[in-house]
């Protein structure tokens, strides 16, 4: 990355880097607890049920949308909790690409920012793009 104007820039390569990593790590872990904790709710709810093998279900209709899966984890549902933490898990890198995109401005590196930019584009089409 390349440094700002100025004598004394507050975003060095290094500290955007500890930075980003961080980003990472903590969007990991915060996901995986979720979903440990999604996964303790649905074991407690569902653990003494009989499963019925001859009907597959793949999803709920009550988890396709985002609001529909946040309103039902706020009320403690252990599928909805999970998901929560997948969902959590899929933000972690775009996050990161979106702190980058940050940082190289204010480093003021155009390129870099082009960039970054372009990829996160392709990471929003690929996330959005193919959902008719």
């Amino acid at each position: 990355m390349a440094q700002a104007n100025g004598p004394q820039s507050p975003w060095s390569d290094e500290r955007v880097e500890r930075i980003l990593g961080t980003l990472l790590q903590s969007g990991v872990i915060i996901s995986g607890l979720v979903v440990l904790v999604g996964g303790i709710l649905y074991l407690l709810r569902y653990a003494r049920l009989p499963v019925h093998y001859e009907n597959f279900v793949s999803e709920r209709a009550s988890l396709r949308s985002l609001a529909a899966v946040g309103n039902q984890a706020l009320h403690g549902d252990g599928r909805a909790v999970i998901e929560c933490g997948l969902l959590l898990l899929i933000a972690t890198p775009v996050a990161r690409v979106l702190f980058s995109i940050l940082a190289f401005a204010l480093e003021r590196d155009r390129l870099y920012v082009a960039l970054t930019l372009t990829v996160f584009l392709i990471l929003i089409y690929s996330l959005f793009g193919g959902v008719t």
